[in-house]
Parts: C-alpha cells; sequence; structure tokens
C-alpha cells in the first residue's frame, strides 16, 4: 500500500514536470462573465505554479475606480482601450494565467495579441449556469437592468463565434468542480502541444 502511494506520488511529480516542461507560454482564460475564469485561474495557478492576473482588476488597479464607474464616467470604448493596453503590457511577462475580461474578444487585436503571448482556453457555461452565478453582483455593467437569463442568451449568442474562433481548447464548466475543470484544461493543453511538436 505504502509502495503504491509513493509510485502514485512520483508518478504526479513526473506528470507536474512534464506539464511545467510543455507549458512555455502564458495561459489566457477567455469566456463570457461567470463561466469560471477567475476561480480557474486561482487554481490552475496553485496547480501549475504559475503567477496570474486579472485583466479587470489590473485595469481597476491602473484607474483607480472599479469596472462600473469606469462605464459610466469615461464609457466601454474607453474601457476596451484599456483592455488592449493592458495585453500589450503582458507582452513583457512569461508563463502567466491571464484571466481575461468577458468582452475581450470584441477586438481581433486583442485575439491577436493573446495568440501571440499563448493558448486560448475558452470556458463555457448555459446562460442559466451563468445567470445562478452573477445575478447578485453589482459589478457587471453590461447587465445593468438586464439580469435575467434571456438577455444573458443573446449577449452569450453575439459574442459565441467569436469566442469559438479564439480559442485554441474548449471546457465546458457546468456541474463539474474546478479541479475537474482544471485537468481538463491541463490535459487538453498537453494534447494540444504535444501535437504541435
Amino acid at each position: 500500500m505504502e509502495k503504491e502511494a509513493r509510485d502514485i506520488f512520483a508518478d504526479m511529480e513526473k506528470e507536474g514536470r512534464r506539464v511545467k516542461d510543455l507549458i512555455t507560454f502564458h495561459i489566457m482564460l477567455i469566456g463570457f462573465m461567470g463561466a469560471g475564469k477567475s476561480t480557474v485561474s486561482s487554481y490552475l495557478s496553485k496547480q501549475l505554479n504559475m503567477e496570474e492576473v486579472d485583466t479587470d482588476s489590473l485595469i481597476v488597479k491602473k484607474e483607480g475606480k472599479k469596472i462600473p464607474q469606469i462605464f459610466e464616467e469615461k464609457g466601454e470604448k474607453y474601457f476596451r482601450d484599456c483592455e488592449s493596453s493592458i495585453l500589450i503590457d503582458l507582452q513583457k511577462r512569461n508563463n502567466l494565467i491571464v484571466s481575461c475580461g468577458g468582452g475581450i474578444v470584441l477586438r481581433e487585436e486583442n485575439v491577436w495579441n493573446m495568440k501571440k503571448q499563448g493558448r486560448i482556453v475558452l470556458l463555457t457555461a448555459t446562460p442559466q449556469t451563468i445567470y445562478e452565478r452573477v445575478k447578485d453582483s453589482k459589478e457587471r455593467p453590461i447587465l445593468n437592468d438586464n439580469m435575467n437569463t434571456e438577455f444573458i442568451a443573446q449577449l452569450m449568442e453575439k459574442r459565441q463565434d467569436k469566442y469559438l474562433a479564439a480559442a485554441d481548447i474548449i471546457v465546458a464548466t457546468d456541474q463539474k468542480t474546478v479541479e475537474q475543470i482544471c485537468d481538463e484544461i491541463i490535459e487538453k493543453l498537453i494534447r494540444l502541444e504535444v501535437k504541435n511538436q
């Protein structure tokens, strides 16, 4: 029994080193708000021993204002300009897990910059799951006065093609634990890297 446990641990350690050897790039998490990007980013960061950053948090820090306030005072275009600027800044850093704002794929230049820096992981969820995850949030300016599954479904539909076009891999997050989601991401990334070698 003890030998079996040692063997399992040795296999995990070996697999961890193999994963680190293969992942020499940013892991860019995209998806609609509430798809699980922040939760997954935090867990994946610990699992892979990589630094995590959140584009929305970087914008809040740089601007000294919360996102709803930026939208209200300066408008969505200004916020999207901030997102683009943050992505350019991230090029100076290595091996990050980047949790991206839900609308980051709306600009082709952002997708191009993300592809240049790493692999893009699309996290998906149903409109009902999204609603359940974000319904109590006051930090979602796009959903102001529209906090319902119908509006969420419409907005998701508008962005769907851009998400799919940007993604290197896709992982559904509905009814899965964060561990299951992260294991699936790592497995798919390894497969992609092995295929590309």
